[in-house]
C-alpha cells in the first residue's frame, strides 16, 4: 500500500505555476479588471524566480486573455467581455463541424429556442422590433440565387431574437451556435424546393407574435418551426 501512495510530486512547470497564480488572482478578483500589474523585476523578485520563467507564464496569459501587454506603459489585467467568449466557442464549433456536431446543434436549439422566443416576446424593445421586421424585409427581397445571403439572414434573425431577451447569458450561449447557422442551410438547403417560403412565413408569424408579446405563441411558433428544421436534417442525415 505505501508503494502506492506516494508522493507524486508537482507536474507543473515553474512558467505554468506562476501563470495559474496570476490566474487565480484574477478570478478571485484580487486583481481588478484594467489594475496594472507589477514590473518583470517586482514580479520576479516576489515570486522567487527567473525572468524566463516569468516571460513565458506572461506571454501565455496574454495569449488566452487574461492580460494585455502596452509597450513602454505596462500589463494590465484585461476585461473579458461577451465577444471573447463567443470567439472561443465559435472557434471549437468550426473545428468539430460535421453531421454529428449538426444533430447535437439541431437536439440543443429544441431545447432552448422556444424558451428563448418566449422571453423575447415578453422583453423585446421597440429597437428589437425594428430589427426583427426590418430582417423579414430583407429575407424577402433576397434574390432566390444568393443563398449565402439567405443564410446570413437567418443567422441574424434568430440572433436578433436571442438578444431581444436581454439576457447576455442567452446570448453568449447561443450566438456561437447561430454562427454556424449559414453552414449548415447551405450544407443541406440548397436543394429543397419551396423552403425560402416556409422559412418565411415562420419568421413572418414569430416577428408578429413578438411584436404582439405573445409569450405562448411566440414558444410555440418557434418549436413548429425548429419541428420542421429538425425533419429536413434528419431527412438529410439518413441519406448520409
Amino acid at each position: 500500500m505505501e508503494s502506492i501512495f506516494q508522493n507524486i510530486g508537482n507536474k507543473l512547470t515553474l512558467s505554468q505555476r506562476i501563470e495559474r497564480t496570476i490566474e487565480g488572482a484574477i478570478r478571485d478578483k484580487k486583481l481588478a479588471i484594467g489594475s496594472k500589474l507589477p514590473t518583470e523585476r517586482e514580479m520576479c523578485e516576489s515570486f522567487g524566480v527567473s525572468r524566463t520563467a516569468l516571460r513565458e507564464a506572461l506571454r501565455r496569459l496574454s495569449a488566452r486573455g487574461l492580460i494585455k501587454i502596452q509597450k513602454g506603459s505596462g500589463m494590465y489585467v484585461s476585461e473579458i467581455n461577451i465577444e471573447d467568449a463567443i470567439q472561443t466557442m465559435n472557434l471549437y464549433y468550426d473545428l468539430k463541424f460535421d453531421k454529428h456536431l449538426l444533430s447535437q446543434i439541431i437536439e440543443v436549439r429544441a431545447l432552448y429556442e422556444p424558451q428563448i422566443a418566449r422571453l423575447a416576446a415578453l422583453n423585446r424593445t421597440d429597437r428589437d422590433l425594428l430589427l426583427l421586421e426590418s430582417n423579414v424585409a430583407d429575407f424577402e427581397q433576397c434574390d432566390p440565387d444568393n443563398t449565402q445571403l439567405e443564410a446570413d439572414l437567418d443567422n441574424q434573425f434568430h440572433l436578433s431574437i436571442t438578444k431581444a431577451t436581454q439576457n447576455p447569458v442567452v446570448q453568449v450561449t447561443m450566438e456561437p451556435i447561430y454562427s454556424l447557422l449559414p453552414r449548415m442551410r447551405n450544407y443541406i438547403y440548397g436543394n429543397i424546393d419551396g423552403e425560402k417560403d416556409n422559412t418565411l412565413r415562420f419568421h413572418r408569424s414569430l416577428v408578429a407574435s413578438i411584436r404582439r408579446k405573445d409569450a405562448d405563441q411566440s414558444g410555440s411558433l418557434m418549436q413548429e418551426h425548429l419541428h420542421r428544421t429538425r425533419e429536413i436534417y434528419e431527412q438529410y442525415l439518413k441519406k448520409e
